[in-house]
């Protein structure tokens, strides 16, 4: 009988200790958050086509290299209305952008090797992967908030000029 007990009270704390160890365990590893902040690399200006009159002038980012125009402005959560992204490229061509693990809307504004604007994709939506093509050949483009070419009145024709922090 005290064998029976003994018995019966292992199976107990052997099914206990079993069960135990087939419990779930949390997951420990944590997602990798890429945190990327604005580093200031020159100062740009948006100035009106017919008066040479200042827009508004920027703090931007410089991508032009593969590394930096492959990846823009990609997993920022924020940019300033005072700051953007401009890309230079070897030669002026037709050009497209996406918004791939891009988390702000952004307006896209295309720009000739002349320093004049020849076409904008505004609004574009983060996280969509939709071609966003210029509508002429550009050399430059700039990346800046959604809306702000709407609010800063830009149009085609009107030009930027730019300058590196050295």
């Amino acid at each position: 009988m005290r064998t029976s007990l003994f018995l019966k009270s292992f199976i107990v704390a052997f099914g206990l200790i079993t069960l135990s160890s087939c419990k779930e365990e949390k997951n420990n590893t944590t997602e990798k958050k890429v945190v990327v902040s604005f580093k200031k690399e020159g100062t740009l200006t948006l100035k009106k086509a017919e008066t040479d009159s200042i827009i508004k002038t920027i703090d931007i980012e410089i991508a032009d290299d593969e590394y930096t125009t492959q990846t823009g402005l990609m997993y920022r959560t924020s940019l300033e209305t005072d700051q953007g992204m401009l890309f230079i490229f070897p030669r002026s061509q037709m050009r497209s952008f996406y918004m791939k693990n891009t988390k702000i809307p952004l307006d896209i504004i295309y720009i000739d090797e002349d320093y004049s604007i020849v076409s904008f994709q505004k609004n574009a939506k983060p996280y969509d992967e939709t071609s966003l093509p210029s509508e002429a050949p550009a050399k430059y483009v700039l990346e800046i908030n959604a809306g702000l070419s709407d609010e800063w009145q830009l149009t085609t024709g009107d030009k930027i000029d730019f300058k590196r922090l050295k």
